[in-house]
């Protein structure tokens, strides 16, 4: 039983307030961060800041007066019970109330309390199984948009290691591949920092010379672009969407939906790009369903802001044909329920899955947990750099040697890259 609930304001990876929860049994103690994003859907749950739009004392006040005493004499193995009473007891739809930070690290201390009450990691609490696939890996190597006060339009530009056996080969090409784009960055004098989520902020002309840039880099790594480790990239169009026109600042471009939809294509076409995260703006789902008609049978088409971790929003998409997977963040719906409800929605639609951290992060690692632990298909928390980031890589590395499979990835062939492979997964 909970005897006792405690929310304190701690600091996120930018420096800024977040809420974090301890959720105390007789016997455990769990203990739940809030992370925060940069680039919002508009429909994804509402955090509950301060007037200066950065505290959270509000919102902890708000947890003292009524979610703490709804918590206490709850069972902490009571999930789904536990968060329909807090959704409830918010009262909105998008937990505006008493606010989206506080529920999900609410919802995140009760789970990881039941795990340690019953002596078990989270991952394994989960599944209640070690024969289990480790998710594919997609890492940030550049980083843009919101990320890196919009240097370039795209937010993510990432490494996804297609070819590899096992997790810790996965790290290591993914790792290698930073360090090599890192040195040509270097050499050509294009780094102007850090991004917010640990890869390279670019001095660049335009959004394809990242491209460029990432594939060089796999080549410099001694790895085969497109065969070994692919591109993804996290394209954010809300950010740069306006009057039903995508304004390119990079390129000083404005383009309409059908002439932004042939661009990506254009680029899917000259660069071994497998993977692209909200193609078009979440209002734009004929830019959508055109790019993801056209691109589906070679790569991903997945959703973020589109779809905001909510199922019904995930079948609603899947049935214009926008998407072939979806993101599932956590704190974008509020709870742990709500989040392996979306997750449920995607595996009865055959949807890819990607367990996603935020840009705003902490060292809280349950990210892969929830990842391994849900099964989900691929996960991403990042770049191989900064500690927020290398907690989750680095828990990956402890689970996979734990696992009976010791670390294989989810196969190939659950991916359109690999569709013409053997299944080696059984």
């Amino acid at each position: 039983m909970i005897s006792n609930a405690i929310a304190r304001s701690i600091y996120d990876s930018r420096g800024r307030p977040t809420i974090e929860v301890d959720i105390i049994t007789t016997n455990a103690i769990g203990r739940g961060m809030a992370p925060a994003g940069a680039s919002t859907g508009a429909f994804e749950a509402v955090e509950l800041r301060d007037e200066d739009g950065l505290g959270v004392q509000t919102a902890i006040g708000g947890f003292n007066a009524e979610v703490r005493p709804l918590l206490i004499g709850l069972d902490c193995r009571e999930q789904e019970l536990i968060d329909k009473k807090l959704c409830v007891l918010d009262q909105t739809g998008n937990k505006s109330r008493l606010g989206g930070n506080t529920l999900i690290a609410s919802s995140l201390a009760v789970i990881n309390a039941a795990a340690a009450a019953s002596n078990q990691t989270l991952w394994r609490y989960l599944a209640q199984s070690e024969d289990l696939l480790m998710p594919l890996p997609e890492i940030q190597i550049i980083g843009g948009g919101a990320h890196a006060n919009n240097r370039i339009n795209l937010q993510d530009i990432m490494a996804i290691p297609v070819g590899a056996p096992d997790w810790t080969t996965a790290l290591d090409w993914c790792a290698r591949v930073y360090r090599s784009v890192g040195k040509i960055m270097d050499a050509e004098n294009r780094i102007q920092g850090v991004a917010d989520e640990g890869g390279f902020w670019p001095d660049v002309s335009c959004n394809e010379d990242t491209f460029s840039i990432l594939t060089r880099g796999i080549e410099g790594a001694g790895l085969k672009p497109g065969e070994q480790v692919a591109i993804s990239i996290d394209v954010a169009a809300n950010q740069f969407y306006h009057n039903g026109n995508y304004l390119i600042g990079s390129e000083k471009e404005c383009l309409n939906s059908q002439q932004w939809v042939e661009r990506l294509l254009d680029w899917t076409n000259r660069f071994p790009i497998l993977m692209v995260e909200d193609p078009c703006a979440e209002t734009d789902i004929a830019g959508y369903s055109t790019f993801c008609e056209k691109f589906r049978d070679r790569g991903l088409v997945i959703g973020d802001d589109l779809v905001v971790t909510q199922a019904d929003m995930i079948e609603k998409a899947n049935d214009q044909g926008a998407i072939s997977g979806a993101l599932i963040k956590p704190n974008q719906v509020g709870t742990v329920t709500e989040a392996r409800e979306a997750l449920m929605k995607c595996r009865s639609l055959d949807l890819v899955t990607v367990l996603s951290a935020r840009s705003g992060e902490t060292e809280d690692p349950s990210v892969m947990d929830l990842s391994v632990g849900l099964a989900t298909d691929m996960v991403k928390v990042g770049s191989i750099t900064r500690g927020e980031r290398t907690a989750k890589w680095n828990q990956g590395i402890r689970i996979a040697e734990s696992l009976t499979r010791r670390g294989e990835l989810v196969a190939a062939t659950r991916f359109p890259w690999g569709k013409g492979l053997t299944d080696t997964s059984v």
